[in-house]
């Protein structure tokens, strides 16, 4: 099968990437390498260094495609509240144009990655996929916007859309964010920031999410399905482990909260599990230790 991954070489994407192949998929990697990295590409992709903003380098890449897999955004909270102009262009106008000429290639399956971050901070614990959606910073805006044109294409008709609302993924290769970011200074010796602590959320290791993936793109699933361990983990609790991992003298220390922030998430998994098959990790954190290892090696 051929197939398309927008954002290859980022964090999620060369994982995908490299399970494809295995599978015996012709695969394409587009990505701008914003924040991806050429080297995370396995030589037997075909990559292409571009834009999805640029309506000729998506033709071009898409053009033969059975199954298109869109992770290509700009992913992080506060890089999007610090550039919402990029964060628009790549994450609204970019998801346009891909759905656009996805439609008119013939492309058989569309599956966007989206965020829990689109529902903001729920009302109540777990969020099943049914519960409203109020992003609260422009990184889920963008989201909820793109998951609409998703709904508008598939009901155009000729185009299957797939929609999978990631919690907070970690894993190898990942970068700038809270567990890489913890890792990296415990094995330095320097202290954890963590803004306001008061956090629960929801941690899903790659694994589980390319799994996701690879079966939204071999399905003819509807509706959004969250991806998650449909468990809650405090920041300080996470901050417990990682210290106890990487041992040293490093602490916890607070700092005021960020307002763009959702405090509290968890996810329903019951359409993970009865839509995809895929089941939650008993420990939504047993991949740390191995993590661990190779910051401590670092």
């Amino acid at each position: 099968m051929r197939v398309v991954v927008t954002g290859g070489a980022g964090f999620i994407g060369s994982h995908l990437v490299t399970a494809l192949l295995a599978a015996g998929d012709d695969v394409t990697a587009l990505d701008n390498l914003h924040r991806g990295d050429r080297s995370r590409v396995p030589p037997a992709a075909r990559f292409i260094e571009g834009d999805i903003r640029d309506a000729t380098t998506v033709e071009a890449a898409i053009a033969g495609a059975e199954v298109v897999y869109h992770l290509a955004a700009q992913s992080n909270v506060m890089g999007a509240i610090s550039d919402r102009r990029y964060s628009f262009t790549t994450n609204v106008a970019g998801t346009f144009a891909l759905l656009e000429s996805a439609a008119k290639s013939g492309v058989r399956r569309f599956v966007f990655a989206s965020s829990r971050e689109v529902y903001g901070e729920p009302a109540s614990l777990p969020v099943a996929e049914t519960a409203q959606l109020l992003a609260r910073n422009p990184y889920g805006a963008s989201k909820v916007a793109g998951e609409a044109y998703c709904r508008a294409w598939a009901q155009a008709g000729g185009l299957h859309c797939s929609i999978l609302r990631f919690a907070n993924v970690y894993g190898p290769g990942d970068r700038a964010r809270v567990i890489p970011l913890w890792l990296e200074r415990a094995s330095a010796g320097e202290d954890l920031e963590v803004y306001g602590g008061d956090q629960v959320l929801d941690f899903v290791p790659v694994s589980t999410t390319v799994d996701s993936l690879l079966k939204a793109g071999a399905c003819d699933l509807d509706g959004p399905v969250n991806v998650a361990s449909g468990k809650g983990t405090t920041l300080v609790a996470l901050s417990d482990r990682i210290l106890t991992l990487v041992g040293g003298r490093s602490r916890l220390v607070r700092r005021p909260p960020r307002s763009a922030e959702v405090v509290r998430f968890v996810a329903d998994v019951s359409r993970m599990r009865s839509g995809l098959g895929i089941e939650p990790p008993d420990d939504p954190l047993a991949a740390l230790s191995e993590l661990a290892a190779h910051a401590g090696a670092g």
